[in-house]
């Protein structure tokens, strides 16, 4: 996919995510509300995979605007402005999933499928290109 990046930059952006998934851990140990709520919703940004059930368009839309930064820094920055705790701590879990996904090398997606993203192909399309 020529949109997506490669070399380099790939490996810059995935060293990003890492830095992000490290500094949303050591938040949460400061300002988080006890590991257990963090195991429980670190995954739930990936619900949007059921987005795909309507298409890869929808799919990527879905996806993406539960992957996005801007989401999880809107709730954060929210949740410190307000001294909502607990959206503080849902920011910096979610945050830390996007660190998670990305340090993976799992990007925002095309509506192309699931497999296209802004990092590069995944999965087995990658293996087989």
């Amino acid at each position: 996919m020529t949109n997506a990046v490669s070399g380099g930059v790939r490996v810059l952006l995935r060293l990003e995510g890492l830095c992000i998934l490290v500094a949303a851990i050591l938040a949460y140990a400061k300002f988080g509300s006890g590991w257990g709520s963090f195991a429980l919703f670190f995954f739930a940004p990936d619900l949007s995979f059921a987005g795909y059930l309507a298409g890869s368009r929808l799919g990527a839309i879905a996806y993406n605007l539960a992957h996005s930064l801007v989401g999880a820094l809107v709730v954060l920055t929210a949740g410190a402005l307000l001294s909502a705790p607990v959206a503080v701590s849902a920011g910096i879990i979610w945050l830390a999933h996007i660190g998670f996904d990305r340090a993976l090398g799992y990007g925002l997606k095309y509506a192309a499928g699931f497999t296209f993203t802004h990092l590069g192909l995944i999965g087995h399309a990658r293996k087989d290109a």
